[in-house]
C-alpha cells in the first residue's frame, strides 16, 4: 500500500492542490498523517529486538536505511525535479518522529538524519552535477552522506573554525587539511557536507566571511583521510568519528555555490535540523512514556497495580503534557519554516527563535519521559530487554546536539529579550 516510487511519491500521496490541507482533530495535515501511517508500516518490519542487537553489536541499520530509501522516503524534503518528495520541513519532521516512536530511537533517526537536512543547503546552492547526479544517489540510497562542521577546538564557535581548504594553483583542486569531530555515519558515508575556511581568519572583514561548503568523497583509500571511531554512549548503531584530513585533495566541482559563502548556506539548514531534531526527541519520549504507563498498568506490587499510586501515576501525567507542550512549539517551528521559503513577510529570525525554542523544549520533554519511564519500572528499568535504558542513553543526543541548551538559551535572552551577549 506504502509503496513509493520517485515518480508517484507527490503524486499518489500527497495533495499538490494550492487549497488549504484538510486537518484532522490533532491538528495535522492530511500529508503529516499519511506520512505517519507509511513510515509507521516500514517502521513495523524492524522491531526492539533488532535495534538492541545493533546497539549492542553496534551494528550499523543499513537493512533500515535500504528500506526507507526503496520507498522514496530519504527524499521527503527534496525537490521533484531532482528525484525527491518536494514536501516540507513539517512532513520530515513527522517522519523522524515516527521513526523514534516506533522503538529504533535515535539510532533509527541518525542512521538518516544527515541524508534529510544537510542536503538542505546543497539543493538550494549545487551546481547542476550536484544536483543531477549527487541528490538522487542520496535519494536511492546508493551513496550515504554525513556533514562535517564541528571540530574539536572551536565546538560551537563556528565561525573560527580551523580545518583550510586551499586552492592549487592551476586551479583544478582544493587541498584539505584540519580535523573535525562527532562526525555521524562518516564510517559508511560516500559524501561527506563539509565546511572549511578558504580565505584566513585575519584576512576577512568580518567572522562569516572566508567559509566555503563543499560537498566531497570520503574515500579512506585516498591518501590524507583518516576516520576513528568514537566508542559512546548511546546510539551505539551509528558510527560517530573524529575526522582527520591532511591534504586531502578534492576537485573544484566539489565546492558548493560560490567561494566564501558557505556560512550563509550552512544557515539554510540549520533550522530545519532543529526542527527534525525536536520531532525525533518527542518521538522517543513518547515511546518511553507509553512503555512506562504500560508497566505501570501490569505490574502488582503490595496486591495493587503501581498505576494506581499518584508517586507512579502524577510524574508520568506530568510527562505526558510537557511533550504535549513540546509538540506543539515543534510543528509550529516546521510550520513557519516551510512557510518562510516562500512568504517572505516571515523573517529569519522567528523561525530561528521558533526552532531553537522547539529543539530545547523537546529535548527536556524527552529526558523527563525517557527518566520517568526508568524509574517507574524501577530495577528492570536498567534491564537491555525493556528498551527504556537504551532510550535513556539515546536522550541526551537532543540535549547536546547540535547546539547545546546553554546556547539556545544564550540565543533566546539576546535576540528576544534583548539583553547583553554573554559570550
Amino acid at each position: 500500500m506504502y509503496r513509493i516510487s520517485r515518480l508517484n511519491i507527490s503524486q499518489r500521496f500527497f495533495s499538490s492542490s494550492p487549497r488549504r490541507p484538510l486537518m484532522d482533530l490533532t491538528g495535522f495535515s492530511e500529508n503529516q498523517l499519511t506520512v505517519r501511517d507509511a513510515i509507521s508500516a516500514i517502521c513495523s518490519n524492524f522491531p526492539n529486538s533488532y535495534w538492541q542487537e545493533c546497539d549492542h553489536h553496534e551494528r550499523d541499520p543499513k537493512e533500515f536505511h535500504a528500506a526507507l530509501a526503496k520507498d522514496g522516503w530519504l527524499g521527503i524534503a527534496l525537490p521533484e525535479e531532482h528525484g525527491g518528495a518536494g514536501l516540507g520541513i513539517s512532513e520530515a519532521t513527522m517522519m523522524m518522529q515516527t521513526i523514534t516512536q516506533s522503538g529504533a530511537g535515535m539510532a533509527g533517526a541518525q542512521a538518516i538524519h544527515a541524508n534529510v537536512y544537510a542536503t538542505q543547503p546543497l539543493a538550494r546552492f549545487g551546481s547542476q552535477e550536484q544536483l543531477t547526479q549527487t541528490i538522487p544517489n542520496i535519494i536511492n540510497g546508493k551513496w550515504r552522506t554525513c556533514f562535517g562542521v564541528t571540530e574539536p577546538n572551536t565546538g560551537l564557535d563556528t565561525l573560527r573554525l580551523q580545518t583550510r581548504a586551499t586552492r592549487n594553483s592551476a586551479g583544478t583542486h582544493y587541498s584539505i587539511t584540519g580535523q573535525k569531530i562527532w562526525i555521524t555515519c562518516a564510517q559508511v558515508a560516500s559524501k561527506m557536507i563539509l565546511l572549511a575556511r578558504t580565505t584566513p581568519l585575519e584576512e576577512v572583514a568580518k567572522p562569516t566571511q572566508g567559509l566555503s561548503m563543499f560537498c566531497i568523497d570520503v574515500d579512506k583509500t585516498r591518501p590524507g583521510l583518516e576516520l576513528k571511531k568514537i566508542k559512546k554512549m548511546g546510539g551505539r548503531a551509528v558510527d560517530a568519528n573524529e575526522v582527520f584530513f591532511d591534504k586531502y585533495e578534492v576537485p573544484v566541482s566539489a565546492l558548493v555555490g560560490g567561494e566564501n559563502e558557505g556560512f550563509r548556506m550552512i544557515l539554510h539548514g540549520m533550522n530545519a535540523e532543529r526542527c527534525l531534531l525536536a520531532g525525533e526527541a518527542l518521538g522517543l519520549g513518547y515511546v518511553a512514556l507509553g512503555r512506562a504507563a504500560e508497566y505501570a498498568r501490569e505490574r502488582v506490587v503490595f496486591g495493587r497495580q503501581i498505576g494506581q499510586n499518584q508517586a507512579i501515576a502524577h510524574p508520568l501525567a506530568d510527562a505526558l503534557m510537557k511533550l504535549e507542550a513540546a509538540k506543539l512549539a515543534t510543528y509550529h517551528a516546521a510550520r513557519l519554516y516551510d512557510v518562510s521559503r516562500t512568504d517572505d513577510s516571515i523573517s529569519a529570525h522567528s523561525v530561528g527563535v521558533a526552532a531553537n525554542s522547539a529543539k530545547y523544549l523537546a529535548a527536556e520533554a524527552a529526558f523527563t519521559a525517557c527518566e520517568r519511564a526508568v524509574l517507574t519500572h524501577g530495577g528492570m528499568g536498567y534491564a537491555v530487554e525493556y528498551d527504556v535504558e537504551r532510550w535513556l542513553r539515546e536522550c541526551l543526543v537532543p540535549r547536546i546536539a547540535p547546539v547545546s541548551r546553554e546556547m539556545i538559551l544564550n540565543y533566546v535572552s539576546e535576540k528576544v529579550l534583548g539583553l547583553p551577549r554573554s559570550y
